[in-house]
Formats: structure tokens, sequence, C-alpha cells
């Protein structure tokens, strides 16, 4: 963004991280660059403070949403899943705080992107169901990190995935296969009735959604595109397109045709 363009805001949910025994409220810098660089919009790390944050007004405010990915799952009472293993991490704020942002978001038309976990939030706040170890499920692959290698390994293209032929990911990349930098051990099962299925790895694994009846841009992806996201063309191009989603938004948001694109 240029000094003299009216200012655009994308909201990002932030984890609970513990540091010296202090919580404290964070979000990874890259996700915030990738609003920057990408979106050509604003960043703003919103409170995991649940509803206390007053999510509904919060929203009108806000220009755009991004999930971030993190070490952390989603609490499995929130889909009626079976409790974690031991030593499961999870961020109970987060969970409080997103979830019904979501919701919030979708309904009134706010441009959302999903991110990792923000792939499994979307899906669990629409009605869905994850998968906590897809590791341990016959015939999958493991989509874990590796662990001990450089950044530049860990975030490196891991596996192909499929488009969805005519989906919204397949026209914006021009193909339907794409190689990503999918990191997780938590992914969709059984996907809310309101998500279109845009991507499949090579083991069946959904790495990309899409709201179906959204009134505005509402896109998950199950890979890390904020990752050098200017280096990878089908990155770049994701990001661009919520950051256009995210200008049409500011723009109606001034010219008080707001109220008719939510409605």
């Amino acid at each position: 963004m240029v000094e003299s363009e009216p200012l655009r805001l994308v909201g990002l949910p932030a984890c609970v991280k513990e540091i010296n025994e202090h919580p404290f409220h964070a979000c990874n810098e890259r996700y915030l660059t990738a609003v920057v660089v990408a979106a050509e919009a604003v960043p703003l790390i919103i409170p995991a403070l649940g509803d206390s944050c007053a999510l509904t007004a919060l929203v009108g405010r806000l220009d755009g949403l991004l999930l971030t990915g993190s070490p952390s799952n989603v609490e499995p009472h929130h889909y009626e899943g079976p409790a974690s293993v031991a030593g499961t991490k999870h961020d109970p704020f987060r969970d409080a705080t997103t979830l019904p942002l979501i919701r919030e978001a979708v309904r009134a038309g706010l441009p959302l992107l999903a991110i990792c976990r923000g792939i499994q939030e979307l899906n669990v706040a629409l009605g869905g169901t994850l998968h906590q170890r897809v590791q341990e499920l016959p015939g999958k692959m493991d989509h874990r990190m590796p662990q001990g290698q450089p950044r530049e390994i860990q975030y490196g293209p891991r596996h192909p995935v499929r488009l969805t032929p005519g989906g919204f990911l397949a026209g914006l990349a021009g193909t339907t296969e794409i190689m990503v930098n999918s990191l997780h051990a938590q992914a969709i099962d059984r996907p809310a009735q309101r998500l279109v299925i845009e991507a499949l790895s090579p083991d069946g694994v959904i790495e990309a959604v899409r709201v179906a009846d959204a009134p505005a841009f509402a896109v998950g992806v199950q890979w890390h595109p904020e990752w050098r996201v200017m280096e990878n063309p089908v990155s770049r191009a994701l990001f661009a397109a919520f950051g256009a989603a995210v200008r049409a938004r500011a723009e109606a948001r001034r010219s008080g045709r707001l109220a008719g694109l939510a409605a």
C-alpha cells in the first residue's frame, strides 16, 4: 500500500504463548509480512480473548480475516472427537476466539483466508470434523514437518496436490496439479456441508476448501502459501485474490454499500 491509499485492515487472531511463565498473544511474522507485501493490506493482531473482543463489532471494522497456522490443535470437544493423546498442544483461548469469529465473518461476507490450523478451524466452525493424527491412518502419508532440518527444507515443497477441475484454485493456478509445502498432523475428516473441496493430496487428504455459499472470498488451504510468498506464483496469486477481495470490502465499507453486501 502507498501512503495516500485508504487503510485496509486484515485481522489475524493470535495464539497464546507462554514466555517466562507469562501469557503472550502472538502471531508469526511471516503471516504479517505476507499480508503487507502480497495482499497489500495492514495486518492487525486480534488477541485471543474470545467474546470479550466484541467479535461482531470487530468484523464490521475489518476488511479481511487471515487464520494462521500454529503448533496447537483444535480441541476435539468442539467437533465431538475423541480425547487427544497425551502431550498434544492445544490453545483453548484461540479456539474460543476463532470459531465464533469465523462464523460471524462468513455470515457478514468478510473475506477470509485460512491457512494450516486455519483450514481446520474453518471446517470445525462450520460443523465438520477432524483427523487428529493423519500419519497413523491406513494408507496415509506422514504430513508432519521434518524435524532437525533448516527452515528452507522444512517449508520446501513436500508433495503434489490435485486441484479440483473447474474449481477456484485450479482457475487461479491455471493447472490441476501443484506442489505444496503441507506440514500438519491434524486434517479435515468430514468436511462441513458448506465446504467445497478444492484440492486433495495423493493419499486423499483434503488440502484446500472453499465456502460454497459465502458472500465473499472464503478459502482455506492446508499448506503454507505465506512462506516466501512472492517467490511462488500460486501463493502470490492466492494472496493477490484475497487482497482484491479485501480491497473491494474496504471500498464497500467506505461507500456505505457494506450493509447490502452482508445481508
